[in-house]
């Protein structure tokens, strides 16, 4: 069984609520090379444990989560995910936080940005995996992210054609030393 909130976001990249021990085994078989953990509470140790047997690497950037209206999303910490995200050596990846709504939905948001996706169509996305809790504060945090800003600390972004089941995608594709 998927965890709460799973969906695909594009080739190689997944979002979702927190994962539990229910859903190890559909985690299996999408063979995750990596997990973004968004908040800042260490990772319970049954899921250590499980990433720890399936050779998954866990990447965490610590977000606190909020419903202040004039919270401040860390734009550094979204930076540090977008980079994991674009570079196809960690895929496939999971991007989670607790519920897969908020923190999830802005690095999400911000991704699409850099797919040069319309913004009613990124808020549209960000709606419908937060339902009836849409932050005004996050929706703010995505049109005001400034994706030009990603050149600094990425050396090279390109796109690569692979085929997945006899058809060709276009994906971004991040080269950095780090």
């Amino acid at each position: 069984m998927p965890p709460a909130n799973f969906g695909m976001v594009t080739w190689g990249i997944y979002r979702s609520g927190f994962p539990s021990s229910e859903n190890f085994g559909f985690l299996k078989t999408i063979g995750l090379r990596s997990i973004v953990y968004l908040c800042p509470e260490p990772y319970p140790r049954p899921n250590a444990e499980f990433l720890e047997s399936q050779g998954i690497r866990l990447f965490q950037f610590g977000i606190e989560g909020t419903k202040e209206p004039l919270a401040k999303i860390p734009r550094d910490a979204i930076m540090g995910a977008l980079k994991l995200l674009l570079d196809v050596r960690n895929h496939p990846v999971l991007i989670h936080c607790k519920k897969g709504k908020h923190r999830t939905g802005c690095l999400v948001g911000c991704l699409r940005k850099l797919q040069n996706w319309c913004m009613t169509s990124v808020f549209e996305e960000y709606q419908r995996f937060a339902a009836a809790k849409v932050r005004a504060s996050d929706l703010r945090f995505i049109e005001t992210f400034d994706v030009s800003a990603m050149s600094e600390g990425i050396l090279g972004i390109m796109y690569r054609y692979q085929s997945c089941i006899g058809l060709h995608s276009k994906r971004i594709m991040c080269r950095c030393d780090s």
